[in-house]
């Protein structure tokens, strides 16, 4: 009988300038849930990759079946038995559920792929396991929730005993992360053994068996679910109490800033993904877009900033027309946006902090004048930005690309904030940061608020959606098929809209 299914025995992984990993050990049995809690730089990324032979320790020794190993590649760790489900999923959309479960280790018959036989080997494993999927499904017209379950029976389909889980949970609506939940729960009575990392301390509580907290790359704590809470979990994570819930006061809206009318917006493939949508946001009021990420959010917050070209409608900022106007021109209405992808549209990240501070107003004073940048100027402001927004750098002149998600996040949320804002954008503004960050941006968003600026919220965070919007609209395939005001918001029957 196997005692530890995968484990690590005091792991310590040095990158240059930084120890990621100091000595950590954790062990997971078979037919448990392990969560692996810890902030953005705490460790987690790079010991679950030494777990799946992404890399390997510098001391210390990675256990696969009470067996020390040395792993040479994920492959090898996927001949162990072990799989991985990253947050961003490793599919295939023009090709059906059968061919990307068994693409790289297909069946042959006389040296050809063996589809037929594919197809029922998936077909077992769905009858086996209860993952309810189409194997003849094309992947890209598939759920979030159901392209989920395609990659968890990927790794099933080559025999794995061990499910490494990236953020599982993070693109899910509330009814699909309760049955994949339960799906995990079906899947340990079975004996296979879950690595489970999130952020999200509710289903931690709910799911795990044990939980591991990493800080500065060393385990700080390790408990149970009946031995903690919510607050514990995150005090533990950050090193100091943190407020997990919203503090506002009743919003006072006032005037429309920001006026959508029947606004038409085509996707990248030239399909209508926003269909005659109207909405209004108001001077001291969050408006908070709820929904299944791919049902039109992205083309309309590109399509408000300037970055995608609208079909059809109007959008009117304080009573001015900006429908197909230059992101230059709406940015000098007083209009900050956080990007929903801090890496395309956020920051350069070859440019360095002080840069990156003023990038969307170099040409502006006091940075600019008679088109010569004025030094001066600009070091004192993001000096300013650095220090109010606690963006955690070793110098002002360092490269934006080495600083860390949360820090990057904290930065372009500085930089948007720090001038006259009267319309702030805020596209998944705490995506994939740690509960510290969540924090301060949450703080950061509902001082503007009272300040008096007009907020559009998009995210596919439900709980951030509660917690910050005054008024809720609820997108479905790029129409808006319900508002409602926060104060009487449910959890299911949002999640029930959103589906």
């Amino acid at each position: 009988m196997v005692d530890v299914l995968i484990g690590a025995q005091n792991v310590t992984k040095r990158f240059p300038g930084v120890v990621a990993t100091n000595e950590v050990s954790i062990e997971l049995k078979p037919g448990r849930i392990l969560a692996l809690l810890g902030e953005n730089g705490a460790g987690k990324s790079t010991l679950v990759n030494m777990l799946f032979g992404m890399c390997r320790p510098d001391e210390g020794s990675v256990v696969i079946k009470d067996e020390v190993v040395d792993l040479q590649g994920p492959s090898d760790a996927i001949r162990r038995g072990i799989g991985m489900v990253h947050q961003h999923f490793q599919l295939v959309p023009p090709m059906s559920v059968v061919e990307n479960i068994v693409l790289g280790a297909e069946p042959k018959r006389r040296g050809l792929v063996d589809l037929p036989e594919a197809r029922k080997r998936v077909l077992e494993l769905v009858k086996r396991f209860s993952l309810d999927v189409d194997p003849d499904a094309l992947v890209e017209e598939l759920p979030v929730g159901t392209q989920q379950r395609v990659e968890i029976l990927k790794a099933l389909y080559r025999n794995a005993e061990v499910l490494i889980l990236d953020e599982p949970t993070a693109v899910l609506t509330p009814q699909e992360t309760d049955h994949l939940l339960q799906v995990l729960r079906d899947l340990t009575a079975r004996g296979v053994g879950i690595v489970f990392i999130t952020h999200k301390l509710r289903e931690v509580l709910a799911i795990a068996d044990d939980i591991v907290v990493l800080r500065n790359g060393e385990v700080v704590g390790r408990t149970t679910p009946s031995g903690t809470s919510e607050t514990a979990l995150a005090e533990m994570m950050v090193g100091r109490s943190v407020l997990l819930r919203v503090d506002k006061t009743i919003s006072q809206p006032g005037e429309v800033v920001l006026e959508v009318l029947n606004l038409e917006v085509d996707d990248d493939r030239s399909q209508r993904a926003v269909n005659n949508l109207s909405l209004k946001v108001r001077e001291g009021e969050i408006l908070g877009i709820a929904g299944v990420e791919g049902n039109g959010q992205r083309e309309l917050v590109e399509a408000v900033t300037g970055l995608r070209p609208s079909e059809a409608g109007e959008i009117l900022i304080s009573t001015q027309a900006v429908m197909n106007t230059s992101p230059r021109k709406i940015a000098s209405l007083g209009v900050g946006h956080i990007p929903e992808d801090r890496e395309k549209h956020g920051v350069i990240g070859i440019y360095s902090v002080e840069q990156n501070a003023m990038i969307n107003r170099y040409h502006r004073k006091p940075f600019s004048f008679r088109g010569l940048l004025q030094r001066s100027a600009i070091t004192s402001h993001a000096k300013e930005v650095v220090d109010e927004f606690d963006v955690r750098t070793p110098r002002l002149d360092t490269a934006v690309a080495t600083l860390s998600g949360g820090n990057k996040q904290k930065l372009i949320v500085g930089r948007e904030f720090s001038g006259e804002i009267k319309f702030l954008i805020a596209a998944q503004p705490t995506r994939g940061i740690d509960i510290g960050a969540i924090e301060f941006i949450h703080k950061s968003i509902i001082r503007k608020r009272d300040e008096g600026a007009a907020v559009l919220l998009v995210s596919a965070e439900l709980d951030e959606i509660i917690g910050l919007a005054d008024r809720i609209a609820v997108l479905f395939e790029g129409k808006i098929v319900a508002t409602l005001d926060a104060a009487d918001a449910d959890r299911e029957q949002i999640g029930l809209l959103m589906a």
